[in-house]
């Protein structure tokens, strides 16, 4: 993984990186009482701005805090942090916590002021290896909390199932509980069955994630059949193709499960189909200039 890019932005301060500093006594620190969002830029722009930052304001709406900025200053503060760190993609890292407080108190200050913290990273193009190969991924079961769809930082569960699947030399861990497709520990997942992608609906138990929101809608305009309905196991297993969505990564076809050929072990057609409109939407909405929604 690159290193990160040298200027952040700290509690209304642009600062090095480097420098940035927070009280220990942060609540993001002391309880994880904290939300986050990951925006990729491309050519200098934030892409799907407002998917993402909705997103933000609705974790942060489900843990009663209000959100700090509006859309016209999220938008001003992203494009200046992009600018202070240079050409190239990358991505940048949102954190917004409930605030400090002297001592450690498990109930909600409502008069405490947030902490927001953004910094940016290199954005990688996809690797040409995993245009031919795919990636690897294993499944484990899901033992997260109750509200996965709060971009929440507690992320302890999704932070062992990635060590589950780098120490099997895989790239994610798919995981799943009481016999079906949750999410991946950092991804959305689509399968594919006869042509027609498979996918379990929104709820409580997956991040609504903006890249497979933008992939669904891709499929939709290649007039390919969805189906939004919970993904058995065995139906995971017997898929033809299995895709990640990853906001730094786009879409990554899975052409291995638990060491086990996915169809024909190299990415499928409905990928392929995926990967092109993808590829062709981004280049296409880049040199148009953030819209604010009302």
């Amino acid at each position: 993984m690159a290193a990160p890019l040298p200027i952040a932005w700290l509690n209304g301060e642009f600062v090095a990186l480097a420098e940035a500093r927070i009280s220990p006594l942060d609540r993001g620190f002391l309880f994880a009482d904290a939300v986050y969002e990951v925006l990729p830029v491309y050519n200098g722009r934030p892409f799907l701005f407002n998917a993402h930052i909705g997103r933000l304001e609705r974790s942060l709406n489900a843990l009663g805090m209000e959100t700090p900025l509006t859309r016209a200053e999220w938008a001003t503060l992203l494009t200046e942090l992009i600018r202070r760190n240079g050409p190239g993609d990358q991505y940048v890292y949102i954190q917004v916590s409930r605030g400090a407080e002297f001592g450690r108190n498990h109930a909600p200050n409502p008069a405490l002021s947030p902490t927001i913290f953004l910094m940016s990273s290199p954005l990688s193009a996809l690797d040409e290896a995993v245009r031919k190969c795919g990636v690897d991924a294993v499944t484990v079961p899901d033992e997260r909390w109750a509200r996965c769809d709060i971009k929440s930082t507690s992320l302890l569960p999704n932070i062992l199932a990635k060590g589950a699947a780098a120490r099997a030399g895989a790239t994610e861990a798919i995981l799943l509980a009481e016999g079906h497709l949750r999410e991946g520990s950092s991804s959305a997942v689509l399968t594919v069955r006869n042509g027609v992608i498979y996918a379990p609906p929104e709820g409580n138990e997956i991040l609504p994630s903006t890249t497979r929101a933008l992939a669904l809608e891709l499929a939709r305009r290649l007039d390919i059949a969805i189906r939004l309905e919970p993904v058995a196991e065995s139906d995971l297993r017997s898929a033809d193709e299995i895709m990640l969505g990853f906001a730094t990564r786009g879409v990554l076809p899975v052409c291995r499960l638990d060491g086990q050929p996915v169809g024909r072990g190299e990415p499928g057609p409905i990928w392929t189909q995926l990967q092109t409109a993808f590829e062709g939407y981004r280049a296409a909405v880049q040199p148009l200039p953030i819209h604010l929604e009302a």
